[in-house]
């Protein structure tokens, strides 16, 4: 009886695989996802996003998502923005308040759990000036549903050809608000897939040297976010070779709050293949 079990024990055993070994490539990916996670559960994650008040010439009167309602007076004049003296915010004289495109940072408020900051975003009819309210008590950070990502693929981290622009290229991104920006892209990005050839156009972010893409591809929609997906790449070596690595291509913030202004592909980073690779749809999408 035991030896008709022997050729089917073989045969089993022949069919066995081990899990791949993890590669240094896989592990940096894994490190990435780990520093991805904390940064959205921080106090300063886009988990705590929880309101965005724009502002018109002149003052304004803007209500915190508090229990108790809490009121600031903001003024705007000329692309400047103030707020009066107030002492839950500990302010004692009326004082200029940076917004996120100054070098130094935006100026940045609390009062209590809450605190908020003005973002500045350019837009067809000029620019806009808001007010970013966040929480360390949202229900979106108590309720995180955490990450779900495609298994790290090595055919999903490409070498890339560095065409530069010469000069520069200005692109038109629009974000999710509709509001129109015109940004730089520097050069594009080509790469194989598959053994098919395909360009991307990164844009440079203000003070970064890495290139931000956004992109979409044929699992938008269904197993990723509908919308977009991000992600980095750095500058070109000397050679004009950078890697684009989709296993750690991410999700925008709009995917967890609904009070981000996050930028859409144009057109022609939107890709006709199936990109399994990096982070798929928020199980609590907001």
């Amino acid at each position: 009886m035991m030896k008709r079990w022997v050729p089917l024990l073989l045969l089993l055993a022949c069919c066995h695989r081990e899990p791949p070994a993890p590669t240094a490539h896989s592990q940096e990916v894994d490190a990435w996802r780990t520093e991805r996670r904390t940064r959205l559960l921080s106090d300063n994650g886009w988990l705590t996003l929880v309101g965005l008040d724009w502002l018109h010439e002149g003052v304004n009167e803007v209500t915190l998502p508090t229990r108790t309602p809490i009121t600031v007076r903001l003024t705007l004049r000329k692309g400047r923005v103030t707020i009066a003296p107030n002492r839950l915010a500990d302010i004692n004289a009326t004082t200029v308040l940076r917004d996120d495109t100054d070098p130094r940072g935006p100026t940045v408020v609390h009062i209590g759990t809450l605190s908020f900051q003005i973002i500045k975003r350019a837009d067809a009819k000029g620019d806009r000036f808001g007010v970013r309210i966040k929480d360390t008590e949202s229900q979106a950070r108590k309720n995180f549903k955490g990450l779900d990502y495609f298994p790290y693929d090595p055919r999903y981290r490409v070498e890339a050809r560095f065409e530069p622009y010469q000069p520069p290229k200005h692109i038109a991104i629009t974000n999710v608000l509709g509001m129109t920006s015109d940004e730089v892209s520097p050069g594009a990005l080509v790469f194989k897939i598959k053994r098919r050839t395909y360009r991307i156009e990164p844009i440079l972010e203000q003070g970064e040297r890495d290139l931000f893409i956004i992109f979409k591809d044929a699992t938008s929609g269904k197993e990723t976010y509908a919308a977009a997906r991000y992600l980095y790449a750095h500058p070109p070596d000397a050679s004009g070779k950078t890697i684009v690595d989709f296993n750690k291509s991410y999700n925008p913030p709009c995917v967890f709050t609904p009070y981000a202004t996050c930028p859409l592909p144009p057109p022609q980073n939107q890709l006709p293949i199936r990109v399994e690779a990096g982070e798929k749809k928020y199980a609590g999408h907001a």
